[in-house]
Formats: structure tokens, C-alpha cells, sequence
């Protein structure tokens, strides 16, 4: 933590980690007791409102403040761009949710393209094992990156699986000779 209260190594949104990120700022907003800034805004106040109501709202004027200066922290040049008019912390926190819930939708329709091309891979007939491998493995290395879970016991098995048939007899010692939930795709390769 620094001398300001925030931690110092503040997770900054750059269009690609929107959730991730929103988890990271609830957590620290909620430590830094100004989540109900952003949830529900600042309260009203009238020409009757009572002193102590004054009292309360200049006390969530300072929150608003404060969160306001902690997402101004946290946001690339574009985000900071897109919030720096917002009148609260609310509206700032809105705009960034509107914005990038259309990014993560978009990347949750790439994944499930990536899932099909996935499971339609197939070896090539002239295709090198090393090509074929490495195709394999920089499509499953782009789903997880896009928060697909696959491990490299699956990956083992969509290699074996869609191997060139000139292969089989190979596949066939394999599976007999090793345990496959324990072969490595280095090893297999």
C-alpha cells in the first residue's frame, strides 16, 4: 500500500481484461469502502434537506471523489478519454460497463468459433507430425487465452485422435505401452 491508502500495483483496463479487472476493482473498491458510490450514487438533496443529510452527502461527495480518482488510476488512455466527463463515480462505472460488456460477448462468439475449428482439426494427408502438432497446440494456446480450460491430457488425446491414419499403428503402441493421462505432449511428440 502506499501513503495514499490504494495499493501500488493498481490493475489497469486495457479493452482486452474488462472482467478480470471489474473483479480486481470491486475487490479494492470494497476495501477502500466506496462501493456503494458506485452501486448507488450519491444521495439527493433539497432545499429541505436536514444537517445532517447535508452531512451524510458530503461525506459520499469525498467517496465519489475518491473513486472517481481511483478509476482515473486504473483505466488506459482510451477508457480515461471515454470517462473523464462523467459527473460521478456512477456514471463512470456505467460507461465502462457498457463499453466493454460488448468486447466480452464478442470474445465469448470467437471462442465457441475456436471450440468448432477445434473439434473439426484433422491431420492432413502430406502434413508434417511437427506442423500438425504445432497447429494443435497454438489453437488450444488461443482458446485459453480467450478463458477456455484445456489441459494438456485433452490436448494428448485430440492429437491421437486426429492423427493421419498412416498413424494408427502408432497410436496403437502408444496407448498400449503408456498411460495416457500421464503423457506429456513433448513426450508424445
Amino acid at each position: 500500500m502506499g501513503q495514499t491508502g490504494f495499493p501500488s500495483n493498481l490493475p489497469i483496463l486495457d479493452g482486452k481484461n474488462w472482467n478480470r479487472w471489474r473483479i480486481q476493482m470491486t475487490t479494492i473498491m470494497r476495501f477502500q469502502d466506496v462501493n456503494e458510490i458506485v452501486e448507488e450514487g450519491l444521495p439527493k438533496l433539497t432545499k429541505a434537506s436536514t444537517e445532517a443529510q447535508k452531512i451524510v452527502y458530503k461525506e459520499c461527495k469525498k467517496k465519489d471523489c475518491k473513486t472517481m480518482f481511483l478509476l482515473h488510476q486504473c483505466v488506459d488512455e482510451a477508457h480515461f478519454e471515454k470517462i473523464s466527463e462523467a459527473r460521478s463515480a456512477k456514471e463512470a462505472w456505467q460507461i465502462l460497463e457498457k463499453n466493454n460488456e460488448g468486447a466480452e460477448q464478442l470474445k465469448k462468439v470467437r471462442l465457441q468459433t475456436m471450440r468448432i475449428q477445434y473439434e473439426l482439426m484433422q491431420m492432413n494427408s502430406g502434413e508434417r507430425i511437427a506442423k500438425f502438432f504445432n497447429k494443435v497446440i497454438n489453437h488450444s494456446n488461443a482458446m485459453k487465452a480467450s478463458g477456455e480450460k484445456i489441459t494438456d491430457q485433452t490436448i494428448v488425446e485430440k492429437i491421437l485422435r486426429t492423427l493421419n491414419p498412416r498413424f494408427d499403428h502408432i497410436v496403437v503402441a502408444i496407448e498400449e505401452s503408456k498411460k495416457i493421462e500421464e503423457l506429456q505432449i513433448g513426450d508424445l511428440q
